[in-house]
C-alpha cells in the first residue's frame, strides 16, 4: 500500500497501482484519459463528456451531485477521484467509508497544476502527468495579456442569476486575462436585475455552462446593462482544471484580442 495526502490534507491509502478508477469530477476524468488510463477508468459521471471517444464506453455513475451510489458499489472500485466543490459532500462521505477517495480543492491555476501532479502519482503515471504540468506552465508564462481595467461579470446561472465571485478558478482565470471581478463576494452568490444593473460592468461574461447561456440571453442582459459588452464565453476553459488548461491561453488570448479590436 502507498499512502499519500489529497488537497484536504486526508490521508489516502492505495495499492501501488490503482486499476479500478471511478472519476466523479468532469476536467478530472479528462486528465486521467488523457494520462492514458483507459482501461483503468471503470466508471464516470453523466457530466464527463471529454474526451468524446471514451464517453460512451465507460459506465455512468450519475451526474456529479446525484451519484448512484449502488452503481458504484456494483463496480468495486480500488480508488475514487471526487472534488470538494464539484460533488456532494454527503454522498462523498458514504464513499469514503468504504473506498479510497481522493479529493481536490481548486481554487486557482497552482492548486490545478499541483492537482495534476499529485493525481500523476495516484495512477502511476508521473512522467505523463510531469510532461503535461511543464506544458500548460510554458502556456501560461506565454499568456501575456495587458491589464484592461476593465470590470467583468461572469454568469453561470440563471433563475436565480449566479455569478463567479472571489476566491473561485474561474476568478483566477479572469485575472490571467487582465480583467477585474465586478464581484466582491466569495464563492458562486446569487444576485438580482437591480444588483446588476448597479454593478454596471465593462464586460458580462455569459458561460456556457453549467447553464447553457445562448445569443438569446444576450439581450436580456442589455436590457439590465445597456453599456456593457455582453459576450458568450467557453465555460470549459474558464473552468476545467485538468488537462483542458492546455488550451485555455489562447482561447484567453482570443478572446481579449477581440475585445480590444471592438
Amino acid at each position: 500500500m502507498a499512502v499519500f495526502h489529497d488537497q484536504l490534507n486526508r490521508v489516502v491509502s492505495l495499492p501501488v497501482s490503482p486499476q479500478r478508477i471511478i472519476s466523479i469530477v468532469p476536467s478530472q476524468t479528462e486528465l486521467l484519459f488523457h494520462l492514458g488510463l483507459d482501461t483503468e477508468i471503470i466508471g464516470i459521471t453523466k457530466f464527463c463528456i471529454h474526451p468524446q471517444s471514451k464517453f460512451k464506453a465507460v459506465a455512468k455513475v450519475g451526474g456529479t451531485k446525484q451519484l448512484n451510489i449502488d452503481q458504484i458499489k456494483a463496480l468495486k472500485p480500488d480508488l475514487i477521484i471526487a472534488n470538494k466543490e464539484e460533488n456532494e459532500r454527503s454522498q462523498v462521505e458514504e464513499l469514503m467509508a468504504i473506498y479510497p477517495v481522493w479529493i481536490s480543492d481548486i481554487h486557482d491555476l497552482n492548486s490545478a497544476l499541483e492537482m495534476i501532479r499529485i493525481v500523476g502519482l495516484l495512477v502511476n503515471r508521473e512522467t505523463e502527468a510531469r510532461a503535461l504540468y511543464n506544458d500548460i506552465i510554458s502556456r501560461f508564462t506565454h499568456l501575456l495579456l495587458p491589464a484592461l481595467n476593465l470590470k467583468v461579470a461572469y454568469f453561470i446561472w440563471r433563475k436565480p442569476y449566479m455569478v463567479a465571485g472571489s476566491g473561485t478558478f474561474i476568478d483566477n482565470m479572469l485575472q490571467r486575462c487582465g480583467l477585474i471581478n465586478a464581484i466582491d463576494k466569495k464563492r458562486y452568490p446569487e444576485i438580482n436585475s437591480q444588483e446588476i444593473t448597479d454593478l454596471n460592468p465593462d464586460l458580462i461574461f455569459l458561460s456556457s455552462e453549467p447553464y447553457p447561456f445562448r445569443q438569446k440571453h444576450i439581450d436580456e442582459f442589455k436590457l439590465m446593462v445597456p453599456n456593457a459588452k455582453v459576450i458568450l464565453v467557453d465555460g470549459e476553459m474558464f473552468s476545467w482544471y485538468g488537462s483542458r488548461l492546455l488550451y485555455a491561453p489562447d482561447y484567453f488570448t482570443t478572446i481579449m484580442q477581440a475585445l480590444t479590436l471592438n
